[in-house]
């Protein structure tokens, strides 16, 4: 799971990862973002945890100590071939770097999905054509091509479902563009209802809860 700071990758990683917990008895995710020191799936934790879901992640993760440290069992992500693994990438081609140490075994095992995660609704990704050299920024750091793409436009608590049906004329380009399938189109599980059936693919999203400081 990739994309552009803001995208929105770390929420969807954590709902996918309990969403695969419900068809498979050995799940984990593997949070690889070395750029940002706060790794955001660590404020899931306790969720996995009652899910039985293994977390991977840096022992920094959640400090206040920034170490582009990576988690000591990574490479359990391609030595164990029982377990369904979502990692979360870096925002950027720098946080892709790390991907790619991992990349070969993962091409070797050819057994997965690189979703770009994208968000019509960020600076830095405002149109197809941005989005697009983005994408090409972080696979030529993960050393490793997409195959899909995860439209998650949204403008956080302000998002309405025309917003997002807005959206899809973007999505659908950057798919042209790109020559990838649009696997789904993620929402917040309070405009799932407004948009059921309007939308082919349609994810909800439970919001991760925020960390009491």
């Amino acid at each position: 799971m990739c994309g552009h700071y803001g995208s929105g990758k770390t929420n969807i990683a954590v709902n996918m990862a309990l969403d695969l917990r419900r068809q498979y008895d050995s799940v984990a995710v593997a949070d690889l973002d070395i750029v940002n020191p706060y790794f955001r799936t660590k404020d899931s934790a306790e969720d996995f945890k009652e899910a039985g879901i293994r977390l991977i992640v840096s022992q920094f993760a959640n400090t206040n100590l920034d170490l582009p440290s990576m988690p000591q069992d990574l490479y359990a992500i391609t030595d164990d071939r029982s377990m369904k693994v979502v990692l979360d990438i870096g925002g950027d081609d720098r946080g892709a770097l790390a991907l790619g140490r991992i990349a070969p075994r993962i091409i070797e095992e050819n057994d997965y999905d690189m979703l770009m995660v994208i968000n019509k609704y960020r600076p830095l990704t405002p149109d197809a054509q941005s989005t697009l050299e983005v994408m090409r920024e972080i696979e030529e750091a993960g050393k490793i091509r997409f195959t899909g793409i995860v439209n998650n436009s949204n403008l956080a608590e302000e998002t309405t479902p025309e917003d997002v049906l807005a959206s899809l004329g973007y999505a659908e380009e950057v798919s042209a563009l790109s020559g990838l399938p649009v696997v789904m189109t993620t929402v917040k599980d309070s405009l799932y209802g407004s948009l059921r059936g309007k939308i082919d693919g349609l994810f909800p999203l439970t919001l991760q809860k925020k960390p009491i400081n």
